[in-house]
């Protein structure tokens, strides 16, 4: 997309500072940057996709440098109204990013691999950006699941299985990792999950967030406000769980990808 309208679109699926979101969600952003964190020590990375920025600051304590982008204009004026001259932020497209070749040892992708036009245009571009050696970060959230249920102006979901071959293509090797197991729903939780499964069937599910926020509040409980910038808890989540690549996973809500180039460690 490179209209108005797409931006528009997206500002439509994109929880902002102020929002109310799950405490759940919180938890997932937690879990995700904090992970992030641990392969960014004294690197120079950047984020694409980075939305309104609520994990830039832990990315930002752990990096050598950081900079990052979003395509979409009005959500990054978000990241720029908080953080303002801390972190270099621009309007980029995960395909065609403003950086030279070989200048950063981490790419960040959160939850947004399944709205590129083209994921393999994306990790040919990941490959230019790189240094050899370098590392992409993804997390996305599980197709393989029972009740998953796909984002309004999705392309493309990919499980396990799908982004080990899809890295591989472009000779890079992966860790997967799953986070927040699925475990067994309580009669409430079954009976919620059904409801969701054919409200996904019947083309019901809402679009937007403002949309969803009614079946959030009645899967998950009173929310809580969006902040402006995540910040470390005394009970950060527990680590993910390493993950065999031969098999789809059918346990965890979300995957997280360490991809390195072929022949480095992937940690």
């Amino acid at each position: 997309m490179n209209s108005d309208s797409g931006h528009s679109n997206f500002q439509t699926v994109t929880e902002m500072p102020g929002d109310p979101v799950s405490r759940i969600q919180i938890t997932r952003l937690l879990s995700r940057y904090g992970w992030a964190a641990g392969y960014c020590q004294n690197k120079d990375v950047v984020e694409a996709g980075c939305g309104a920025g609520p994990g830039l600051g832990l990315l930002e304590q752990a990096s050598k440098s950081l900079e990052a982008g979003d395509y979409c204009e009005p959500i990054l004026e978000r990241a720029r109204s908080h953080y303002g001259e801390r972190i270099p932020l621009s309007c980029f497209d995960a395909l065609q990013m403003p950086f030279a070749d070989a200048s950063k040892d981490v790419v960040v992708l959160f939850e947004a691999i399944y709205y590129l036009p083209s994921a393999s245009d994306f990790l040919v571009e990941c490959k230019r950006v790189l240094r050899p050696g370098g590392i992409v970060l993804l997390a996305t959230a599980n197709k393989d699941l029972w009740d998953f249920h796909p984002s309004a102006f999705s392309v493309r979901y990919y499980g396990v299985v799908d982004l080990k071959e899809l890295f591989a293509e472009h000779g890079f090797a992966t860790q997967f990792f799953g986070f927040e197991r699925a475990g067994q729903p309580s009669i409430r939780a079954k009976a919620l999950r059904l409801i969701k499964r054919i409200a996904v069937a019947s083309r019901l599910m809402p679009k937007t967030m403002a949309g969803k926020r009614w079946l959030k509040r009645l899967i998950f409980g009173a929310p809580v406000p969006m902040p402006n910038e995540l910040v470390r808890v005394a009970d950060m989540p527990p680590d993910p769980e390493l993950l065999a690549d031969s098999r789809p996973d059918t346990v965890h809500r979300i995957i997280y990808c360490a991809a390195t180039l072929a022949g480095q460690d992937c940690d």
